[in-house]
């Protein structure tokens, strides 16, 4: 049995009395915190759960083509680890009096490859959820809050050069070219004699080839990140006239310094040739081998 609890705000989650399963609004609906117009017009979560029996299942020898083919797939042009340094100052919306946790997450918005130099442009952000608690009563012996939590994005951009594993792709540029056909016309007979002719090109026509060439774009991966954080409170102070505990204090305003290293991969799609595989096992898959009394 719980003993009720109603009313009770803890971290912005609204508590309610768990007696028989059953909320304040089940034993009296009419309260105005239990209308449709309230607030909480829902005051309880359901869930419902279904037992899943196991599937069975037959393992099948994969089968692949061993007279070799030419495949078009992502071809590692470089690796790297990137690292750089950040600074900023977060100002809280609200006063803060002490910091809990700060969960940060390296995004990558932008990788570029710059052909055809070898300078890659990279721009993303970091995601930094930092939850902190308030105060809102306090004496001599403690304070009393809630938890909130405030969700930024600190942006970066950079760009560093790479040393190619394998080259990317020559790229194919695209080409404008005109011709013109030859023509023989007549001359006025005033100026030239009757057996004249003009020999030239013909300027009442305008011809041209246009060759468009669609390079593949070089991609990233981003393989893993870490990040080195040193976050330091601004402008602590204590309420005039209030007593407080010792040593605590209010701010609104967080410096940080950060170490961000991650590392990426650089890919291009490319057609590869793949050779022949030659059979040493006797056409026996090595998972699944032959019979003891095969011939």
């Amino acid at each position: 049995m719980y003993r009720s609890v109603e009313g009770t705000n803890i971290s912005n989650v609204r508590v309610f009395d768990n007696t028989h399963g059953k909320t304040k609004c089940n034993y009296n609906p009419s309260i105005s915190e239990c209308s449709s117009n309230s607030k909480y017009p829902h005051s309880c979560v359901e869930v419902k759960t279904n037992m899943l029996d196991s599937c069975t299942n037959t393992p099948i020898t994969p089968v692949g083509i061993t007279t070799g083919v030419i495949a078009k797939i992502p071809v590692v042009l470089a690796e790297l680890t990137v690292q750089f340094h950040l600074s900023s100052l977060i100002k809280l919306p609200e006063l803060a009096l002490d910091v809990k946790n700060i969960k940060k997450k390296v995004k990558i918005t932008q990788c570029l490859l710059l052909q055809p130099t070898n300078i890659l442009f990279i721009k993303g952000f970091i995601r930094k959820n930092i939850d902190y608690t308030t105060g809102n009563c306090a004496n001599m012996e403690g304070i009393c809050g809630e938890l909130h939590h405030c969700i930024i994005d600190v942006p970066f951009e950079c760009s560093t050069p790479l040393t190619f594993y394998t080259p990317p792709e020559e790229l194919a540029v695209n080409s404008s070219t005109e011709f013109e056909y030859f023509k023989v016309s007549n001359l006025p007979d005033k100026h030239f004699a009757e057996k004249d002719k003009l020999l030239s090109g013909d300027l009442s026509e305008f011809n041209q080839i246009i060759i468009e060439n669609f390079n593949e774009l070089p991609f990233c991966e981003l393989i893993n990140a870490r990040i080195f954080e040193f976050d330091e409170f601004i402008g602590r102070h204590r309420p005039c006239g209030a007593e407080f505990p010792i040593e605590e204090k209010f701010f609104n305003r967080i410096e940080e310094k950060m170490v961000i290293e991650f590392t990426v991969k650089v890919l291009q799609n490319r057609q590869v040739q793949i050779p022949a595989v030659t059979d040493t096992s006797g056409g026996c898959h090595p998972k699944f081998p032959c019979s003891a009394n095969k011939d």
